[in-house]
C-alpha cells in the first residue's frame, strides 16, 4: 500500500505538519508508521480519516466532539453520507445566511444614501434567516456565570417575554448598525447609550464587571459564532461593537 510522509500529507490537505503531530499526540489520527528516519507516514485509511476530520471541523465541531463521533463509525462509506448530508445542510443554511446579509446590506446602503430607517427592523427576525441559536449559545458559553445566569432568567420567562426580548435586542443590533453606517465613532455620545442599554440588559440577570465586558466586546471579534452573527447585519458591526464596549468599560472603570 502506498504511504506519504507528513511533509507531503500536510502539502496535500492544506494542514500543517504540526498540527498532524497534534493529531497524533491526541490519538485523533495516528500515522501507518513511523520510518527509521523518523518521520510520520499515512496510508489512505490515514487520508480518509483525516478528510472526516477536516469536513467535520469545516462543521464547526471539536477535536474532542470529532474524537467521539470517528470511534462510533466504522463504515467510512456510511460517514462519507453523513457528512455529506451535514454539508449540504449547511450549505443551504449559509445560502439563507447570504441572502440575509445582502438585504441587510440593501437597507443600509439605502439608509445612508436617503436618510430612511431600515426596513428590516419592521420584521427583525429577518435578520437572523441562517443564524443558528446555538450560534449565541457558543458564545455565551465563553462567560460560564452569565451563561447559567442566562439559562436561569430565560427559564422564568413565557414565550411572548422571550420573543419580546429577542425583538428588542435585534433593534438595538439595528441601530448600532446605523451609527456605523453613517460614520459616528464608537466612543460617541450615541453610541454609548446604546452600549449603556446593552449593559444594563446584562446586569440586570447578573452583576458584569468591567473587564469581564471588555472580554464580550473581545468575544464579538473573536468568538466565530457571535462575529458572525454580527457580521451577518452589517459588515464591520463586530468590530464597531467590540470597540465601543471598550470605550463604555473605561468609563465604567474610571
Amino acid at each position: 500500500m502506498a504511504a506519504w510522509p507528513i511533509a507531503e500529507v500536510a502539502r496535500m490537505s492544506k494542514v500543517t505538519a504540526r498540527t498532524l503531530r497534534h493529531y497524533d499526540e491526541i490519538e485523533l489520527l495516528p500515522p501507518a508508521g513511523i520510518g527509521a528516519n523518523g518521520h510520520r507516514y499515512y496510508e489512505e485509511p490515514q487520508l480518509l480519516r483525516l478528510q472526516q476530520i477536516l469536513v467535520l471541523r469545516a462543521l464547526g465541531l471539536g477535536l474532542s466532539e470529532i474524537g467521539r463521533v470517528l470511534a462510533t463509525r466504522v463504515d467510512e462509506l456510511e460517514a462519507l453520507r453523513g457528512h455529506h448530508r451535514r454539508l449540504l445542510a449547511e450549505r443551504d443554511r449559509l445560502d439563507e445566511l447570504a441572502a440575509t446579509v445582502a438585504r441587510t446590506i440593501t437597507d443600509l446602503e439605502r439608509s445612508r444614501k436617503d436618510g430612511t430607517a431600515v426596513t428590516a427592523i419592521n420584521r427583525p427576525e429577518n435578520l437572523f434567516e441562517g443564524i443558528r441559536a446555538s450560534d449565541y449559545d457558543e458564545g455565551v458559553g465563553a462567560f460560564p456565570g452569565l451563561a447559567e445566569a442566562t439559562r436561569r432568567a430565560t427559564a422564568e420567562l413565557t414565550a411572548e417575554e422571550v420573543e419580546a426580548g429577542q425583538r428588542e435586542r435585534t433593534a438595538l443590533m439595528i441601530r448600532l448598525a446605523e451609527l456605523m453606517a453613517a460614520g459616528t465613532p464608537a466612543d460617541a455620545e450615541p453610541v454609548q447609550a446604546e452600549i449603556a442599554a446593552q449593559y444594563r440588559a446584562l446586569t440586570a440577570i447578573q452583576p458584569v464587571p468591567p473587564a469581564e465586558f471588555r472580554a464580550m466586546g473581545r468575544a464579538c471579534v473573536e468568538n466565530e459564532p457571535w462575529r458572525a452573527a454580527y457580521e451577518s447585519i452589517a459588515p464591520g458591526l463586530a468590530a464597531y461593537q467590540r470597540d465601543a464596549i471598550e470605550a463604555y468599560a473605561a468609563t465604567l472603570s474610571a
